[in-house]
């Protein structure tokens, strides 16, 4: 492909930091990287490859300022963050023999699984990691490595599905699973991120400015969110699930 114009570059830029303020409060930033990238005729397997090495530094700068608020439990990363690296190395390796439009009618009863979770689970007063001690760590070590396989294998609503699981079997809050999806979100990143460089399909004179946007966009999502606290993150949530089950459903519909 030809070298990409100054204004195309503005543009991901652009993009990378709408994605990255969206992902740090709820996920789904993808659904605005993604497409950018296509539509400036990156083929399909290299726009993937180039979301993961310029999205990992907006959930590494989410997570920066989750833990800079006190809400990222240290006790809990210690286990997801090496979880979630297996799990994504495990599921990036899955793709060269399973592909991922097998998962996606799966991912479509998932995402309204969500949605539901996020919307009618309300933690009791006091609930949280401190309530679930005795199980948080083989819980959480689950969902790590689960979500974080899904996002190295197909990754569409990562940071989603694990806000719903970490307050539907955490009990966390929402501003507190946020916060600890994006250490999950980060490792798994990571370790995508790192098999797609290694495989060539990371153009990094596009993936390295969309990184500077994609940090200031994941820090100002994450204070937004630590500001706005609950009833910004559900909304935020909802409105991921919707155009997530639009995409997935109308890619299904047409064949892709």
């Amino acid at each position: 492909m030809h070298p990409l114009t100054v204004p195309q570059i503005l543009l991901l830029c652009g993009a990378a930091f709408c994605a990255g303020t969206i992902d740090a409060i709820a996920g789904g930033g993808g659904l605005i990287s993604i497409p950018a990238l296509l539509a400036v005729g990156l083929p399909p397997h290299v726009a993937l490859g180039t979301n993961k090495g310029q999205a990992l530094f907006g959930s590494l700068a989410a997570a920066i300022r989750y833990g800079h608020a006190g809400l990222v439990d240290l006790r809990s990363a210690r286990i997801t963050f090496p979880m979630a690296f297996v799990g994504s190395l495990g599921g990036a390796a899955l793709v060269l023999v399973i592909r991922p439009e097998v998962l996606r009618p799966l991912v479509l009863v998932l995402l309204i699984a969500a949605a539901v979770v996020v919307t009618i689970v309300r933690p009791a007063p006091g609930a949280g990691v401190e309530g679930f001690r005795r199980h948080a760590g083989p819980i959480a070590a689950t969902i790590a490595i689960v979500i974080g396989a899904y996002d190295g294998f197909f990754g569409p609503g990562t940071g989603t599905f694990l806000i719903a699981a970490f307050v539907g079997l955490l009990g966390m809050s929402m501003t507190r699973a946020s916060a600890d999806a994006k250490v999950v979100n980060f490792a798994s990143n990571v370790a995508a991120a790192a098999i797609f460089a290694h495989g060539g399909v990371v153009i990094w004179a596009i993936a390295l400015p969309m990184a500077c946007a994609q940090l200031i966009g994941g820090f100002l999502g994450a204070h937004i969110a630590v500001r706005r606290g609950v009833r910004l993150i559900r909304g935020v949530v909802l409105l991921v699930v919707l155009a997530l089950v639009i995409k997935i459903g109308r890619d299904l519909y047409l064949g892709r």
